[in-house]
């Protein structure tokens, strides 16, 4: 894996954990931001220190709540009826909410290198079958946003 990938697969793991902590604190985004820039992260050489494509975390935080309506109806329309958006899990909507927002906004990312990301990320944080729903929400998501990606050649 190249670096920018590393500072990348980084950002998308500190993203989830500031929109989970943002979602539990009521904090804006702009204030969780500033505080994983001021204390989460820090410069080479210092103890702990994390690498993070710092602009792509911002981007995913910020852009997740500037577009969480739109991110959610999106969501919903891929769960069936035993899975709710209110029954995910806090950590599982982060998820969910950040693979989304790269899916529909970021298309310099493509959709494969999005869904198996996220699905590690979730491999993560969870035993049970949450990875196996990430992968197939993901993947039918992907296949509606992304059409061009998907077709047959």
């Amino acid at each position: 894996m190249d670096m920018n990938s590393e500072l990348r697969g980084a950002a998308r793991l500190a993203a989830v954990q500031a929109l989970y902590q943002m979602e539990l604190s009521g904090q804006g985004a702009n204030a969780v931001v500033m505080q994983f820039r001021n204390h989460e992260f820090g410069y080479d050489g210092e103890e702990n220190f994390i690498a993070v494509d710092e602009e792509f975390f911002e981007e995913l935080v910020t852009g997740v709540v500037r577009e969480q309506d739109v991110i959610d109806d999106k969501i919903r329309a891929r769960l069936t009826e035993k899975w709710k958006l209110s029954r995910l899990d806090i950590t599982l909507r982060a998820i969910m909410r950040s693979a989304v927002f790269e899916l529909g906004f970021r298309v310099d990312v493509p959709a494969k290198v999005v869904i198996d990301e996220y699905v590690t990320l979730a491999m993560d944080f969870y035993d049970g079958p949450e990875p196996k729903f990430v992968n197939a929400a993901l993947d039918k998501l992907a296949r509606d946003v992304r059409t061009f990606e998907f077709s047959e050649s």
